[in-house]
């Protein structure tokens, strides 16, 4: 938390150093440092002692770590410390809030954690405005913004990371309880199901192993997905799982969490990455349908599509205008000893179909160029992706085969040529090729939620230390999807009833415009609005169903709420 007063940057060499975030730049002090045997050289570990002052870059605001590691410093007794900032940001606080009142969230978390749910929500809400999850910067949030907390009280870094720390596992899994108990469980839902991984820069965390990162390789990571219920677009339940599982081998025990969150009559739409004859299978046996892309099965893929290519794809019948594709649907088996039938939904991309074969010939292209370079060498062994597309040709055997030359596999390739432009979507349940892709391309809810969660809440990694935290981490986290994508849901409604796209209608646009929305402390000691509210904030509140009054009459809640602590 930081202090009303400036004091002195302190200049010890070496000791103290500054780094600029957002366009603060804040003071740290260095309190060790430890060798890293795999970079070689020595790493400083620093905290934060304050931030610097924007008037004077010679001066800081001290935060109760300067007292810490400068014990002899006296601070300025003019002014009161940890005083809350003279301009509040309340905008986007009063429209999260309302969607908070929506769920009911502030209930069902005040039962789960007790006295500290202000403190969760906070922390919620603070992952959304600020794209951020890093504890160190919630006081910098708490100093300028309303909050939930009782009485509104500001916190240090220190008790975020123990109150992160104190929340347990079973109160994770009974909101979840709590939170499907409350969903329509009789009529038919699709759920979207898909998964992510985060690099976690931990120590003790049993879920953390080195896996298959889809960025940063040989990275230690864990693995946390999300199911998406498509029809009514909220974020359903979550998982974690070690960095080393796979995601085909986790979703049948994800199928079976659905059933114990009292799914009956559900489908699933799946990613390429979940398509395996096992999971089939096991869909089968458990009664449930599913829409899912197909991949690998090329002779099968290829079959298919000639059978059926010049059919469909200059036909208006077949035009599937709001996707720019055509399709057409058959009905088959999907492996010799499949017991039932399924709908193959085979689509023509007549756009996508230039831009595959350029990157396959460009791929080509490349792999020539690869093996050209490897002629005459010994021992050289063409890898089996290289193989696929080229026939290698050696001289001599053992220890003397010396690489010759590669010609191309022309069959091979030009199969792959005729392929391009078309995808198959298989479907359990019989329907139109225009409602598999409909119900396919529903996933971009779930993969909103997964750039929403990567790029606009900061959660690319988690910087905690323990098993305890990452669980706590991605509590919060998930509390922030289901926020962040209904106010997403509602923008979106919104501009599809004005019929048009505002570019301040995004969320990130959206909540830059609400943070605009100030109150200000004026001599009286009262806070009050600095400004009307403009025409674009006007328009974007309209999606949220609040008015320039309501603004006003929270406003004043707020102002009365303040100025009762002030009295305590």
């Amino acid at each position: 938390m930081y202090a009303d007063v400036k004091v002195k940057i302190p200049t010890d060499k070496g000791k103290v150093t500054r780094k600029k975030i957002k366009g603060t730049t804040y003071i740290y002090y260095q309190i060790e440092r430890y060798y890293d045997p795999e970079k070689q050289y020595s790493i400083p570990v620093s905290k934060t002692i304050g931030k610097c002052c924007e008037d004077d870059p010679t001066m800081m605001i001290p935060n109760e770590k300067y007292l810490v590691y400068y014990p002899d410093a006296k601070l300025p007794e003019d002014k009161n410390s940890a005083r809350r900032s003279g301009c509040l940001r309340v905008g986007a606080h009063m429209v999260l809030k309302r969607i908070i009142a929506e769920y009911q969230l502030d209930v069902v978390l005040g039962d789960l954690i007790g006295k500290d749910s202000g403190l969760f929500l906070d922390l919620a809400v603070y992952t959304i405005i600020t794209e951020n999850n890093a504890g160190q910067y919630y006081p910098d949030y708490a100093y300028n913004h309303p909050l939930f907390t009782s009485r509104m009280r500001m916190y240090s870094d220190s008790k975020v990371s123990d109150f992160i720390a104190s929340i347990k596992k079973e109160q994770s899994v009974e909101f979840l309880n709590k939170w499907n108990e409350n969903r329509d469980h009789r009529e038919k839902v699709y759920i979207s199901y898909d998964s992510t991984n985060k690099n976690c820069q931990a120590g003790d965390v049993e879920f953390v192993e080195v896996g298959h990162a889809k960025e940063n390789q040989n990275k230690p990571i864990l693995n946390y997905s999300i199911a998406y219920d498509r029809n009514n677009r909220e974020p359903l339940f979550y998982e974690m799982y070690p960095g080393s599982i796979v995601d085909v081998s986790q979703l049948q025990y994800m199928l079976e969490k659905t059933e114990g969150y009292g799914y009956r009559h559900v489908g699933f739409i799946l990613d390429r990455g979940y398509f395996s004859k096992e999971n089939i299978r096991y869909m089968d046996r458990c009664g449930y349908d599913f829409v899912i892309m197909m991949k690998g099965m090329k002779t099968l893929s290829f079959e298919l599509v000639m059978k059926n290519k010049g059919t469909f794809e200059e036909s208006r019948k077949h035009s599937i205008r709001g996707y720019k594709v055509s399709g057409t649907t058959v009905k088959g088996k999907l492996f010799p000893s499949d017991e039932q039938d399924r709908y193959f939904h085979i689509y023509y991309n007549e756009s996508k179909r230039s831009g595959e074969r350029e990157q396959l010939e460009e791929k080509i292209d490349n792999m020539a160029s690869y093996l050209k370079n490897q002629e005459g060498k010994l021992a050289y062994e063409c890898p089996s992706a290289l193989c696929h597309y080229f026939e290698p040709f050696y001289h001599g055997q053992g220890d003397e085969k010396v690489f010759m030359f590669a010609r191309e596999r022309q069959d091979v390739i030009d199969r792959e040529i005729k392929l391009c432009g078309y995808f198959i979507i298989i479907t359990s349940e019989k329907m139109s090729a225009e409602e598999a892709l409909d119900l396919y391309k529903s996933r971009d809810g779930s993969e909103k939620l997964f750039r929403g969660d990567k790029s606009y809440l900061g959660n690319k990694s988690f910087r905690v230390h323990g098993s305890e935290s990452v669980n706590s981490k991605i509590f919060i986290e998930f509390v922030a999807l289901i926020l962040r994508n209904r106010f997403y849901t509602y923008l979106k409604e919104r501009m599809k009833k004005n019929n048009k796209n505002d570019n301040f209608m995004t969320v990130p646009a959206a909540i830059r415009e609400l943070e605009k929305i100030e109150m200000i402390r004026q001599s009286d000691g009262n806070y009050r609005m600095d400004h009307a509210v403009t025409a674009t904030q006007k328009e974007i509140l309209k999606a949220f169903d609040l008015t320039e009054r309501n603004i006003r009459e929270q406003a004043i809640s707020i102002n009365k709420q303040l100025q009762m602590i002030e009295q305590m």
